[in-house]
């Protein structure tokens, strides 16, 4: 099986099925994910192999389970007796030890395969694992917007039920400076487009991208496209610089001072006022300083409780905020 490097957090369980590989776009300047690598599309038939062979890996655990009396169920001895008959290593494959089964196609933009190739495996997925409950992608706005209601409903229809689309700001001057290649409209009408579809849609944020210069507009602006699509998700993200991207570049010339963890909770307090949805809120990436999962708007007021007491505590301890740079830190508060 050819696995991807990336999926999003929350599909950290799922099997994960490679469609494309790498990234369509890799202009990102606060990426550095796909830097170097040529973006192809796999074939059908090479996604089907890969789908075919991770059955017969369940197939193979679920047989060695029952045989052990633990009916399905995966454990540390179907782990060794997996490996001892057949040399394959299940901790690497921890889709295998879920109840309930889901998928994730990779990578960055399984929708720059053409709508029928990926509904064509969509629905050999789902006939494959009938067992799976749920199928997401990453997608861009930019390619959304080309697909047709009818292929995007299509995919729909086949079984894809989820995408995750990463807006970053809805600031159009941060959206040129770090080079999305889409503006703040496009993304809002990718979002509502992918909605209208019927599809659940996940929509990223980067807090502190707006750096210390333009965190407010970075916020505000931000704010303005999540309410103009209304997701199911918000997900958030701290930014951290990464080695050879242009945002690297631009804070070794002096052109971009990144935001202190004061001013990142401020941020995120600010975009958090400015929302007016029903998304689920939540951020779950090991990069983000707290840890914040609430659906809005009944879960705002006890959200900016939170923020508000960890502001405090910052600003009377200032040693708390240099502590959150290390990442031993991160997440503790």
């Amino acid at each position: 099986m050819e696995l991807p490097a990336y999926r999003p957090p929350s599909e950290a369980y799922s099997l994960l099925v490679r469609a494309t590989r790498n990234c369509p776009w890799n202009k990102c300047a606060f990426c550095a994910m796909y830097r170097g690598k040529q973006f192809s599309l796999r074939t059908v038939e090479e996604v089907k192999e890969d789908i075919i062979t991770a059955r017969q890996l369940w197939e193979r655990v679920k047989k060695v389970s029952l045989s052990l009396g633990l009916e399905g169920r995966v454990n540390h001895l179907v782990r060794s007796r997996v490996i001892q008959e057949s040399g394959t290593d299940i901790a690497s494959f921890p889709w295998l030890y879920r109840e309930n089964l889901t998928a994730f196609i990779a990578d960055s933009n399984s929708l720059a395969m053409p709508a029928k190739d990926l509904a064509e495996v969509v629905r050999f997925l789902r006939a494959t694992f009938p067992e799976v409950i749920r199928v997401t992608s990453y997608a861009r706005a930019k390619t959304l917007l080309r697909r047709t209601p009818e292929e995007l409903k299509t995919l729909r229809e086949t079984g894809l039920d989820r995408l995750h689309v990463g807006l970053e700001t809805g600031d159009d001057q941060l959206l040129a400076l770090i080079r999305k290649g889409a503006t703040a409209s496009e993304m809002a009408a990718a979002g509502r487009k992918a909605k209208e579809a019927g599809f659940e849609f996940s929509m990223y944020v980067i807090l502190g991208l707006g750096g210390k210069q333009l965190w407010q507009q970075h916020a505000i602006g931000t704010a303005e496209v999540l309410n103009a699509v209304d997701p199911h998700f918000i997900r958030l993200r701290t930014l951290m610089i990464q080695p050879g991207t242009l945002l690297e570049e631009l804070q070794a010339k002096g052109e971009f001072h990144p935001s202190t963890p004061v001013e990142i909770f401020q941020e995120e307090k600010l975009l958090l006022e400015r929302l007016e949805v029903t998304s689920h809120f939540v951020s779950d990436h090991i990069s983000n300083y707290l840890a914040l999962d609430g659906k809005l708007p009944d879960d705002k007021e006890a959200l900016l409780s939170n923020l508000n007491a960890v502001l405090e505590q910052l600003i009377l301890y200032p040693q708390a905020a240099t502590n959150l740079l290390q990442p031993e830190h991160l997440r503790t508060l």
